[in-house]
């Protein structure tokens, strides 16, 4: 499955009064590795951005001027996701941007262009809840820099969001949401990976090494053994541990 990690960003917040996209940035995520494929357009949204709008992403009016519209970019953008798993934070809001587009032009909706969506939002919520879950909490929470995250910009939050995203489905199933499934509601399915038959490659030094250090953060973010550690240690040193 290929999956692409897409963020947007619009003139003001509510789609129903005729704002815009302005910006959209796509990554490429293959074989849970960030790949240097991607999609990044600036777009003018033919109305004027919201100055709430410009104090969270810091793009202008005049930076938009002389941008494409959407419809110049919408083949190109379409052709990037074609076929792909979406991962958006807070889907609802830039699926309705999306479809908003796309149906200005007789394009359809996302729905029949992607496979799916998977809401990280969500898997936030139900990963950690009551507690925040937007993009920088999760950042802080899973260990992800975003210290170069002065303004919200589409294609950064986008790579942000693929290292999130990684990190919270360690050995986890996706959370997917099936957008063609009726009319206002979103089915959920869960990829069973038991059922997957995946090859099984022996580590090479390095990468045992960068599994090592890995497991080593993980033991200082829960001020312990976690649960690799604990699983791994022989019984003489878990039995001192314990």
């Amino acid at each position: 499955m290929r999956y692409v990690v897409l963020d947007t960003e619009t003139t003001g917040l509510e789609v129903r009064q005729g704002h815009r996209i302005i910006e959209i940035g796509c990554i490429e995520v293959a074989g849970r590795q960030v790949t240097n494929r991607h999609f990044h357009e600036y777009v003018n949204p033919q109305r004027a951005v919201d100055e709430g709008a410009f104090q969270v992403h810091g793009i202008s009016d005049d930076m938009l001027a002389d941008k494409p519209t959407f419809s110049a970019v919408a083949e190109r953008f379409l052709d990037f996701v074609r076929g792909s798993t979406l991962i958006i934070h807070n889907a609802a809001f830039d699926i309705g941007f999306l479809d908003a587009e796309l149906e200005r032009l007789n394009l359809g909706k996302m729905a029949d262009h992607v496979e799916g969506v998977i809401d990280s939002l969500m898997m936030a919520r139900e990963m950690f809840p009551g507690k925040r879950n937007n993009l920088d909490a999760l950042c802080d929470r899973l260990g992800v820099n975003n210290s170069h995250r002065q303004f919200h910009g589409a294609l950064l939050d986008s790579q942000i969001l693929a290292e999130v995203y990684l990190a919270m489905t360690r050995g986890q199933d996706s959370l997917v949401i099936d957008l063609s499934a009726g009319q206002g509601h979103s089915a959920t399915s869960s990829i069973q990976l038991g059922d997957l038959q995946l090859p099984e490659p022996e580590p090479t030094a390095d990468e045992l090494a960068l599994h090592a250090r890995y497991v080593q953060a993980l033991d200082k973010e829960v001020k312990g053994a976690c649960i690799w550690t604990s699983l791994t240690m022989a019984p003489s040193a878990a039995s001192d541990a314990a």
